[in-house]
C-alpha cells in the first residue's frame, strides 16, 4: 500500500470557479476567500482560464484530521470498535484499502466542512467588492454561501486525481483481457462505496451470466429430437434457480465488501438516539411533537403513530396516482404501438417504427419523472436515500410498462413466437446501441460544445483573432466536462440511476421471455462485458469525478430484481402454455397441469432459497460478534474503573454509609 506516499503528496481534490477580475481593489472577495482558505490550513492553487479563474483546493492530512474530529466522524479502530476520530490517536484507526486514513466520502465531507465553515467571526459586517460591485458579508455568515448567492462562486466540483486516474485507466478501463475482473478496492477508494458496489454487482452478474448463456446457446442451436418438448421447461427451471441463487449470493458478497471496507451499516447506541436510522433533530416530525417528548407517554405515542400513518398515507396516495396514470395514459399508447407493429409486414419499417417509438417514450418518461419528483417532494421521507428509492420505484413503473407491454401483447393475443423473437432481438440490439451512444457520445458532444463556446467567446472579446485557442489547464478541461447526473430526478439521483435502470431492464427482458429466446443470455453477457469498459471510460475520461454517496448497497434495485424474478416465473409459464396449447383451448391436460404445478413449485423454491442461503458469510457474522464483545468488555472495564475511582474518592463516613445501604 502506498498510503503514506499519497498522504504526503499534495492532491487538489476540489475546485471552485470564480470570474476573472477586471479591477484590482481592496477587500476583493476572491482575495478574501483565498486568504480565509489558507487560514484554514488549506493549499490553494490559482489557475486562470479562458473566461474564468479556478481555485484548486487541497487539504493536508492534519487539516483533514482536525475537520474529521470537529465533525465527530466515527471510524473503526484496530480493536474492532467504531470511535469518534481524534488526530492524536490516528494510528489506532484502520486505514482504507489504498492505505489512506480517510475514504473519499469522508474526505469530501471534511472539505465541505472546511470550505463552508468559513464564517465572519469579527462581530461586525464586512464589505466585499468585485469589479466595482459591493455586497455585505454579515457577522456569523458563511463566506462561501454568500459568494454563491451573489454569483461569485459559479460552481464547486471534485477534481480527478491524475495519478490514480491513469492507474485506473491502465488496470480497469483499458484492460480488456480481464473481462469481468475489476480492481473493486481501487474503484471504491477513488469513487466511493456506491459506485464500487455497483461495479461489483455488474461484474458478478456478468460472470454468473456465463452459465445460462452456455445453456441457452445449446437449447437454441441443438435439435433434441423427441426430447425437444423437455428442453424449454428444463431451461426455464434452471434460469429461475440461477437467478434466485445469484441474488442470494450477491447479498453475501455485498456483506463481505462492506466488512472488507470497514463500513458499518448498523446503528450503534453511541451514535445518538435514533428513530428508523435518523437522529431526533433531523426527523421530519412537526416541532410540536419534539417539544412534547417529555409529556404523557400515551399521548406522545399516539401523536407519533398518527403522524407515521399520515406519512404512509401520502406515499400510498402518490403511488396510486402514478399507477393510475400509467394504466390510463401510457397503456393505450403502448397497445396502439404494439397493434401497428403487428399489422406492418416490412421488417425495415418495423425497425424504423421501433426506433421512433423509443425516441418518443424517452420524452414521455422524462415528463413522468418530473411529475414523480414533484410528488416525492410532497411526501414525508426520512432521508435523501429514501426519497431516491421512492423515485426509483415510480420511474421503473413507467419503464416497465413501456418496455414490456408490447411484448405481452404479442404473447397473449397473437401467440406468434417468431414475431416475439424478432421483437426481442430488435429491442436488445436497439437498446444496447441507444444506451451506448448515450453513455459515450452525448458526454463527449457536451464537452466539445462547451469548449467551442468558450473559444468563440474568447475570440469575440479580442483575445485571439487567428489560430486555435488552446485549453492548457487540466482543471478547465474538467470544468467543461458534464457531471455524472441522472436523466430523471437530478435532485435525488446521479448517473448510477440510468446505469442501474439499463441493467434491470436487460435482466427483465432476458428472464421474462427466456423460453422464447434462450440466446438472449449470451447477447446480454457480451453486452455487459462491453458495458463494464464503456462505463469505466465514461467515469474516468468524459465526465467529472462524481460526488461520493454514503449508500453502500444497490438499494431499491435489489427489490426490483426480486420482483422481476417472480414475474419471469409467471411469464415463462404463460409462454410454455401458449407453446403447448397451440389450439388455444386452455384445457388442463397433463402437460398444462404440469406447467401449473411447476410454476407454484418454482415460486416456493424462489422464496425458500432466501432461507437456505445465508445473506452474509460466517466470517462476517463472527467478526461482527467479536467486535461487539470487545466493545462490551472495554465499556465494562471503563465503567468499573470509573465506579472504583468514585468509591475511592469518598470519605470514610460516606463509604460506611454506602456499605450500610448495600446491606439493606
Amino acid at each position: 500500500m502506498n498510503g503514506s506516499n499519497d498522504e504526503e503528496r499534495v492532491v487538489h481534490e476540489v475546485a471552485m470557479v470564480v470570474p476573472k477580475r477586471v479591477l484590482e481593489e481592496e477587500k476583493d472577495c476572491v482575495e478574501v476567500l483565498v486568504t480565509e482558505l489558507k487560514k484554514r490550513r488549506m493549499v490553494v492553487d490559482r489557475v486562470v482560464g479562458l473566461a474564468d479563474e479556478f481555485l484548486k483546493v487541497a487539504a493536508p492530512l492534519e487539516t483533514l484530521g482536525n475537520a474529521a474530529a470537529e465533525l465527530h466522524i466515527r471510524k473503526p479502530t484496530r480493536l474492532g470498535i467504531d470511535l469518534p476520530f481524534e488526530m492524536q490517536g490516528s494510528e489506532a484507526f484502520i486505514r482504507q484499502p489504498d492505505g489512506l486514513l480517510f475514504s473519499w466520502f469522508e474526505r469530501f465531507r471534511c472539505y465541505q466542512h472546511l470550505i463552508y465553515g468559513i464564517v465572519n467571526c469579527g462581530g461586525y459586517d464586512v464589505t466585499l467588492k468585485l469589479d466595482g460591485r459591493e455586497f455585505c458579508w454579515a457577522a456569523g455568515e458563511s463566506l462561501v454561501r454568500r459568494l454563491e448567492s451573489e454569483g461569485v462562486i459559479r460552481q464547486m466540483f471534485p477534481l480527478h486525481d491524475e495519478f490514480k486516474r491513469k492507474e485506473l485507466l491502465k488496470t480497469w478501463a483499458l484492460n480488456w483481457w480481464n473481462f469481468t475482473n475489476q480492481p473493486i478496492d481501487q474503484i471504491y477508494s477513488y469513487f466511493g462505496a456506491k459506485i464500487g458496489v455497483y461495479f461489483s454487482f455488474l461484474g458478478m452478474y456478468t460472470q454468473w451470466l456465463i452459465f445460462p448463456a452456455f445453456i441457452g446457446f445449446i437449447v437454441q442451436m441443438v435439435d433434441f429430437g423427441s426430447l425437444q418438448f423437455l428442453a424449454l421447461p428444463s431451461f426455464f427451471v434452471s434460469t429461475i434457480l440461477w437467478a434466485a441463487l445469484f441474488l442470494q449470493f450477491w447479498k453475501r458478497k455485498n456483506a463481505a465488501l462492506l466488512a472488507r471496507w470497514q463500513i458499518n451499516c448498523l446503528v450503534g447506541p453511541s451514535q445518538g438516539y435514533r428513530f428508523l436510522g435518523m437522529e431526533w433533530s433531523s426527523l421530519p416530525f412537526p416541532k410540536e411533537l419534539i417539544k412534547n417528548l417529555g409529556n404523557e407517554r400515551f399521548k406522545e405515542k399516539e401523536a407519533y403513530q398518527r403522524y407515521e400513518w399520515f406519512a404512509y398515507r401520502k406515499r400510498f396516495r402518490n403511488d396510486v396516482l402514478v399507477i393510475m396514470s400509467i394504466i390510463c395514459l401510457q397503456l393505450p399508447f403502448e397497445l396502439a404501438y404494439a397493434h401497428i407493429y403487428e399489422i406492418i409486414t416490412s421488417d425495415i419499417i418495423k425497425f424504423l417504427l421501433t426506433a421512433i417509438y423509443l425516441l418518443i417514450i424517452q420524452y414521455l418518461t422524462r415528463l413522468g419523472g418530473k411529475v414523480s419528483v414533484k410528488l416525492i417532494n410532497r411526501e414525508i421521507n426520512e432521508s435523501v436515500e429514501y426519497r431516491a428509492n421512492s423515485l426509483i420505484y415510480k420511474v421503473f413503473g413507467l419503464y416497465f410498462m413501456q418496455t414490456y407491454i408490447g411484448i405481452f401483447y404479442h404473447v397473449l393475443l397473437h401467440r406468434n413466437f417468431m414475431t416475439l423473437r424478432q421483437v426481442l432481438i430488435q429491442r436488445l440490439i436497439i437498446s444496447q446501441v441507444f444506451w451506448t451512444l448515450m453513455d459515450g457520445s452525448l458526454p463527449y458532444l457536451k464537452y466539445s460544445y462547451r469548449k467551442y463556446r468558450a473559444r468563440t467567446k474568447k475570440r469575440s472579446e479580442g483575445g485571439s483573432s487567428t489560430g486555435k485557442i488552446q485549453i492548457a489547464s487540466r482543471v478547465e478541461k474538467e470544468y467543461f466536462k458534464p457531471t455524472y447526473s441522472a436523466s430523471i430526478g437530478v435532485e435525488l439521483e446521479d448517473g448510477l440511476f440510468d446505469d442501474s435502470l439499463e441493467l434491470a431492464l436487460q435482466f427483465g427482458m432476458i428472464m421474462m421471455f427466456a423460453c422464447a429466446f434462450p440466446l438472449a443470455f449470451a447477447l446480454a453477457a457480451v453486452s455487459n462485458i462491453m458495458e463494464i469498459r464503456t462505463n469505466a471510460l465514461k467515469l474516468l475520461v468524459t465526465l467529472r469525478r462524481p460526488l461520493p454517496r454514503a449508500a453502500a448497497t444497490i438499494g431499491a434495485w435489489l427489490n426490483i430484481w426480486q420482483f422481476l424474478v417472480v414475474m419471469s416465473i409467471c411469464t415463462n409459464s404463460a409462454l410454455l402454455v401458449c407453446l403447448y396449447d397451440q389450439e388455444g383451448k386452455w384445457k388442463i391436460e397433463p402437460g398444462l397441469a404440469a406447467i401449473l404445478i411447476m410454476e407454484h413449485v418454482l415460486l416456493l423454491l424462489k422464496f425458500g432459497l432466501s432461507r437456505l442461503v445465508p445473506e452474509e458469510p460466517a466470517w462476517v457474522r463472527a467478526s461482527r460478534v467479536n467486535n461487539v464483545t470487545q466493545a462490551q468488555d472495554m465499556y465494562c472495564k471503563q465503567l468499573l474503573r470509573s465506579i472504583s475511582g468514585e468509591f475511592a474518592s469518598m470519605t470514610k463516613p460516606e463509604q460506611e454509609q454506602q456499605e450500610d445501604w448495600e446491606r439493606l
